[in-house]
């Protein structure tokens, strides 16, 4: 696993933070965990009880995430022999997900909402980290494509761990900016007005993000780069990496 993977995947998690399928949600997931009002939510009534759901949230989907990682590295590495072709492979995939989002054309499958749907308030803290965990389980029209690519990325992992860490920098990407804004709700709802018409661009800018790393799979030169960029990585991350 190369520092250039990661960035891939913390770039992968802010982008699918930034999709039209979860920005404009965050209030009311931040809501719905709670059991607050968006009004309380803005005033920072019980800042530490909406902290603490909020973490739990982000457990939630990320343990989904990191197990979806670590099952697709582990099929990588026992189909090691023909790790050249699943690169491949991986990379058309890749570039197909980028398409159907830059909107040269729509998966259908992709087009229908797949999210576990939870009526009622969930009860406590552990209520809570399930439903973080039904919505990683989910595959939403919008983190589906990006998510796909970064499970792709990490099937072609040498070992289990790799693609378990790759998962992780996933959520933590995603995760980040999801409890920067239940900390600061009301800076975040000002920010998301002036945003929100910048959400389709995002989208296309995913799209062709993820056009370019599929291409890197398929000609085999993700590697290069990878050799090429760690020559400017400090010492003490790569000890790290």
């Amino acid at each position: 696993m190369t520092s250039v993977s990661l960035g891939v995947a913390l770039m992968a998690g802010v982008l699918s933070f930034l999709s039209p399928c979860v920005l404009p949600l965050v209030p009311s997931y931040l809501s719905f965990v709670t059991g607050m009002s968006l009004e309380d939510l803005q005033e920072g009534v019980d800042r530490r009880a909406t902290l603490v759901h909020s973490l739990l949230f982000v457990a939630g989907f990320s343990l989904i995430f990191i197990l979806l990682g670590a099952s697709a590295s582990f099929l990588g590495v026992f189909l090691k022999h023909y790790e050249d072709w699943i690169a491949r492979i991986g990379g058309v995939v890749i570039i197909i997900l980028g398409l159907h989002l830059v909107g040269i054309f729509r998966i259908t499958p992709l087009l229908r909402e797949r999210r576990v749907h939870v009526n009622d308030k969930p009860a406590g803290y552990l209520g809570t980290l399930g439903v973080g965990a039904a919505f990683g389980a989910g595959w939403t029209p919008c983190i589906g494509p990006v998510l796909g690519a970064i499970l792709t990325l990490a099937g072609t992992q040498d070992t289990v761990w790799a693609g378990v860490g790759l998962l992780s920098v996933y959520s933590l990407g995603l995760a980040i900016p999801f409890l920067l804004s239940a900390l600061a709700l009301d800076a975040f709802l000002k920010g998301f007005s002036r945003f929100r018409t910048l959400l389709p661009i995002v989208e296309k800018v995913s799209g062709v993000m993820l056009i370019v790393l599929g291409l890197l799979l398929v000609t085999g030169s993700f590697t290069i780069l990878s050799a090429y960029l760690v020559r400017f990585t400090p010492e003490w991350i790569q000890s790290r990496i």
